[in-house]
């Protein structure tokens, strides 16, 4: 694991502010609300994929909900996220796998802190998430994808069942990737092809976890995003797939945790 970290020190950091010098005996005030996290699936998976994750971050004290994202187009999948956040009282960590971090860079609220990007897209404005991947070499997804044809003109995209243990979930069992083969949700091709927004990851703080062994997205690309984002810390998992929410659910709490500690 390779961890490259931003520390920016600031005089709350250091233990003191200009409006509480002198006042060592005042009250202190109301501890500051944990934030909320809420957890944004990708192409090809559903959001029992988040259950290890849920797991490690409810042992962290911290409460998470995992939303169903319909993967139908960027807006529309940012439209369900920005009404869960609306839901929600006090602050907000989203964190995107996928896909999902298309749609999490979509959702200005000022109720959102910080953005956890987990082997996701974190495209500059006009972007796709197909311009992306193809930006570097080695994603393989486009060999393996089965297309099925919508009345409404538009095409599903589903990983072809025997090649998406190789190709989503290389590290996972082999008896829990044909489970999640079988159960994946298809990603629509106006998702696909959907150009971003401008992108909120230029407003609040973003860290980035990915595995260095990515058929769906080259680690070229997954390094080139964190660092035009401005990540605050850079995680990078060694011989990890695509899927790391299930394989690796104990790295990504903590990176989750650890952006939730930063802006709460």
């Amino acid at each position: 694991m390779r961890i490259n970290t931003i520390v920016k020190l600031t005089a709350v950091a250091l233990g003191f502010t200009l409006a509480g010098a002198g006042c060592a005996g005042a009250e202190p005030g109301p501890a500051p609300a944990k934030p909320t996290i809420v957890l944004v699936h990708g192409a090809f998976a559903e959001s029992s994929s988040w259950n290890g994750v849920l797991d490690n971050l409810n042992q962290q004290g911290l409460t998470s909900i995992a939303v169903g994202n319909p993967l139908r187009s960027v807006s529309g999948d940012a439209d369900t996220v920005r009404s869960v956040v609306a839901s929600i009282d006090g602050p907000v960590v989203l964190v995107g796998h996928s896909y999902g971090g298309q749609v999490i860079s979509q959702v200005h609220d000022p109720k959102v802190k910080g953005l956890v990007y987990v082997a996701a897209f974190a495209p500059e404005e006009g972007e796709t998430i197909g311009e992306l991947s193809g930006k570097f070499p080695g994603s393989t997804l486009g060999d393996t994808l089965d297309k099925v044809a919508l009345p409404d003109g538009s095409t599903d995209l589903y990983i072809q069942p025997a090649k998406f243990h190789q190709q989503f979930a290389a590290d996972v069992p082999a008896d829990r990737a044909a489970l999640d083969a079988r159960t994946q949700r298809p990603l629509n091709d106006r998702a696909l092809n959907g150009k971003s927004g401008a992108p909120n990851w230029k407003n609040v703080p973003s860290w980035f976890i990915f595995p260095d062994t990515d058929y769906n997205i080259p680690v070229a690309a997954h390094r080139f995003m964190a660092e035009r984002a401005g990540s605050r810390a850079t995680v990078e998992i060694k011989g990890a797939s695509h899927a790391l929410t299930v394989s690796q659910p104990g790295a990504v709490a903590k990176v989750i945790g650890e952006a939730a500690r930063a802006v709460g």
